[in-house]
């Protein structure tokens, strides 16, 4: 007999079935007791009418195989109920469980730590299993819009020699006799496919920065999502196909993640256009709208972030800003220059946090030579990312965005580790 699960129950009505999954639940209620079984699709009554099927060794969480014969019950999740006619133990769950992890109402008095103590143990609860099912869209939706829209996917190392923002903030690794990092971003392969004639090209794949960072926003391995495009006018070409992306995202979520986003109480935004601020000017309303002065000259910190998405929704009404025209001091060396010091970088921020960076990058080889000396960077020590811009590099530009930031504010999420399965922080590295 082949397994039935729980979202099929329904299309075996009075046939002979067999099921496997979790003990949910086991509530005794008279003489008839009721177990509710957890699968991977969701959840399906059983009823045990027989006396002769005893249950009393059956401790919650254990798993078991069910036979027995779907029926008809409105009153039943989904509207149907198995009755029971066998019931095997295939693994007994020890006791006491570490938390109650079938009821989310008991989940909010469980410490986050706690909770990431036991993350496998946890992602039994169906809210908690829900981040990753959406997560798991995101990033399918991302790839398959990519691929589409002309993008070739790409695997590039994360071993690295050299960091792509000027050697800070890098994971030193024992690499033989030399000296390696793990890499900060894939932004110098990407560049480097661009020119090698790939044009367009895509990745998804784990990061690393090595940020002394204790807040709700920060882990130091995360998930990017990134692309680069060459041929482009602008860095508005940029932003425009992160906005037809985004499109295809959000609906490929409300799609098909629609329970989903139900227990979360989520409605997505939709998407026709993204208002744009030039930095200078968020400052500025920031500072009289909101009588906040910036700390920093070249960037917004998190309150300001805040700020100018809480100002967006109420002139634009859009839980979306891109943030654009950053000083140079404050963006990468590859980062095209625009007038007065500015740059053609850019950050798009989603409910009051940055989730993602991109810009129109620099493509002549002597210019990109000469910022990195503005930089106090050596040239010689970057030749295995420069040797390609001496042999003709087109106008190209690209983005990155954060997994488990996208995942946060979709979700509206209270810390970046809820959406992360093993974060990795500045004190955790299990399990």
């Amino acid at each position: 007999m082949n397994r039935t699960l729980a979202i099929d129950v329904k299309n075996h009505v009075g046939e002979e079935i067999m099921l496997k999954g979790w003990v949910f639940q086991i509530r005794p209620v008279g003489k008839i007791k009721f177990v509710i079984l957890r699968d991977r699709t969701g959840v399906v009554q059983t009823i045990i009418l027989n006396k002769e099927i005893d249950i009393s060794n059956i401790e919650r969480e254990s798993v078991v195989t069910i036979y027995g014969k779907p029926k008809i019950e409105k009153q039943a999740p989904g509207g149907f109920e198995v009755e029971v006619t066998g019931i095997e133990i295939i693994e007994k769950a020890q006791s006491p469980l570490p938390f109650e992890v079938n009821r989310a109402t008991e989940l909010t008095n469980v410490k986050i730590d706690t909770i990431l103590d036991h993350r496998p143990f946890s992602l039994r609860n169906s809210e908690l299993a829900s981040i990753f099912r959406v997560q798991a869209e995101i990033v399918r939706a991302f790839a398959e819009f990519m691929r589409a829209d002309g993008f070739l996917e790409i695997h590039t190392s994360k071993i690295i020699s050299a960091g792509t923002e000027g050697g800070t903030n890098l994971f030193p690794i024992e690499y033989f006799e030399q000296r390696a990092y793990l890499a900060q971003s894939p932004q110098f392969y990407k560049q480097m496919m661009v020119g090698a004639g790939f044009e367009r090209v895509f990745e998804v794949g784990f990061v690393y920065r090595a940020e002394d960072h204790e807040t709700s926003r920060h882990i130091n391995e995360y998930l990017s999502l990134d692309f680069e495009m060459g041929f482009i006018e602008s860095e508005q070409d940029v932003i425009n196909e992160e906005i037809r992306l985004l499109k295809y995202m959000f609906d490929s979520i409300q799609k098909n993640c629609a329970e989903e986003l139900k227990l979360h109480n989520v409605t997505l935004p939709k998407i026709d256009a993204i208002p744009q601020i030039r930095l200078s000017e968020a400052i500025k309303i920031i500072k009289e709208k909101y009588n906040k002065k910036m700390e920093i000259e070249n960037d917004l910190d998190p309150e300001g972030e805040r700020l100018i998405c809480e100002y967006a929704k109420q002139e634009f009404n859009s839980d979306l800003v891109y943030i654009t025209y950053y000083p140079a001091s404050g963006r990468p060396f590859y980062t095209m220059p625009a007038e007065n010091g500015l740059t053609k970088g850019f950050d798009l921020l989603y409910k009051g946090l940055e989730v993602t960076t991109g810009s129109q990058r620099i493509n002549n080889f002597q210019m990109l030579v000469d910022n990195m000396r503005k930089f106090g960077l050596k040239p010689e020590n970057f030749e295995f990312y420069l040797e390609i811009f001496r042999y003709g590099m087109p106008p190209h530009g690209g983005l990155a965005i954060g997994t488990e930031r996208l995942t946060q504010q979709i979700l509206n999420l209270k810390n970046i580790r809820e959406a992360s399965l093993f974060p990795r922080d500045r004190y955790r590295l299990t399990p």
